[in-house]
């Protein structure tokens, strides 16, 4: 018998104090699987260390096998990762921020585990992108996550235009995200580039105390105040109507 691959969502952010932020957006449940297991797959051995150390383990962490699966693995390594729970040992897959395997290198481990007739279990946490969603207004009956725009500021601009138009042709709305500092530069693009009628919602430090989020169409954008975004996790989302 094979073991269990567990999916463990991790905060999307520090709170202000790490036991109050893990008790915030996962289950008790979740958070006793999470201390009982013995081996982990992370992005980051360290940070995943420092996710264990407020989770509470059962045993000490230092007697947790922890191996990394992040954008540089390559796929041959993906077998060597599984080769524990192939021998009856359950995993615990964990990403930096929020549910693990979506916009996340585990999804090449979870579907190498299904080849292989491993057990794969999600567990309930935060998911910025749905949480966006949810709390932006926009329409959740049909939408598309596209992860990060292009960089260059003319390529950007094209593909915003791009996705403007299928957000029109399908009443769709568009999800994306920005690395950090570059977050004001893509609202600034996207209040120049989309329509006046265009529903634009930003996201910020979702389930954190300084949480922000705020929905306007393009016009009453551009007559209010923007939130600060400077090298604050965001999430935006646009509707064409």
């Amino acid at each position: 018998m094979s073991g269990t691959l567990y999916l463990i969502p991790n905060t999307l952010g520090e709170g202000e104090g790490d036991a109050d932020a893990l008790d915030a957006v996962l289950p008790a449940p979740v958070r006793a699987r999470a201390a009982a297991l013995q081996y982990y797959i992370g992005e980051n051995a360290k940070t995943t260390r420092a996710f264990l150390k407020k989770v509470g383990t059962e045993r000490p962490i230092q007697e947790i096998e922890i191996r990394e699966l992040n954008v540089n693995t390559p796929n041959s390594e993906i077998d060597k990762l599984l080769a524990p729970l192939l021998a009856g040992t359950d995993a615990g897959l964990v990403s930096e921020a929020g549910c693990p395997a979506v916009a996340d290198p585990g999804a090449l481990l979870v579907r190498r585990a299904h080849e292989r007739g491993v057990k794969v279990v999600p567990f309930v946490g935060p998911n910025s992108i749905l949480l966006a969603l949810m709390a932006s207004g926009l329409n959740g009956q049909s939408f598309a996550f596209h992860g990060y725009l292009p960089v260059d500021a003319n390529e950007r601009a094209k593909r915003l235009r791009e996705l403007k138009q299928q957000s029109r042709k399908g009443k769709q709305t568009q999800i994306f995200i920005e690395t950090p500092y570059r977050n004001r530069a893509l609202l600034d693009t996207l209040l120049a580039t989309c329509a006046p009628s265009t529903l634009v919602c930003v996201a910020v430090d979702l389930t954190l105390p300084t949480e922000q989020i705020a929905s306007y169409s393009v016009t009453d954008w551009k007559k209010k105040t923007a939130p600060d975004l400077y090298k604050r996790p965001a999430i935006f989302l646009i509707l064409a109507t």
